[in-house]
């Protein structure tokens, strides 16, 4: 039972790994026009959360205040994420980071285990759990980090953890015994 859940969570990190995979080719072979496009969708994600409150403002008869300015709120927060791109790199970029340090955390916490059950996969295990963290923190310091190199930080991560979770789905059951 364990070994069904241990394996379809580590699937699902494949999945998420893929993806990160894919995002990271994405920035590095049109960097601006994926940043432009996040900055559109998520502005206009705000600006439609905003409309909908100040319709429900209106169709309540106008009772509820709060509701318009929740709306007003959200339409401006939209538009000036629609036109500050920059911001927004600089917020992707932190939650990118943050991210990725997590992932290489947990690794290194996975690696002790694997240790502990004397499996020879620790040691690669480690490294990739050292070079991710590295990654991580490279991308939360450097500010002016060009977004191709944080795509292929990205490309690199992706890689990395499907391979740990690979081994790991391989292992799992040896790990449980």
């Amino acid at each position: 039972m364990l070994e069904k859940i241990l394996k379809r969570a580590s699937w699902s990190d494949v999945v998420i790994s893929v993806i990160f995979i894919v995002f990271g080719i994405l920035l590095v072979s049109n960097p601006g026009a994926i940043v432009s496009m996040i900055s559109i969708i998520l502005g206009g994600i705000f600006v439609a959360i905003g409309i909908f409150k100040i319709i429900e403002y209106i169709s309540k008869g106008k009772e509820d205040t709060y509701l318009m300015g929740i709306g007003a709120v959200a339409i401006l927060a939209g538009i000036v994420i629609m036109f500050a791109t920059g911001t927004i790199l600089s917020i992707f970029r932190i939650i990118i980071g943050i991210w990725i340090i997590y992932t290489g955390i947990m690794n290194l916490h996975t690696a002790t285990i694997w240790k502990d059950y004397q499996s020879r996969l620790w040691l690669a295990t480690v490294i990739g759990s050292v070079i991710t963290i590295i990654a991580g923190i490279y991308i939360l310091a450097n500010s002016g980090a060009i977004i191709e190199t944080i795509g292929w930080i990205i490309i690199i991560y992706g890689v990395i953890d499907i391979i740990e979770r690979l081994i790991f789905i391989k292992n799992v059951d040896n790990y449980l015994k």
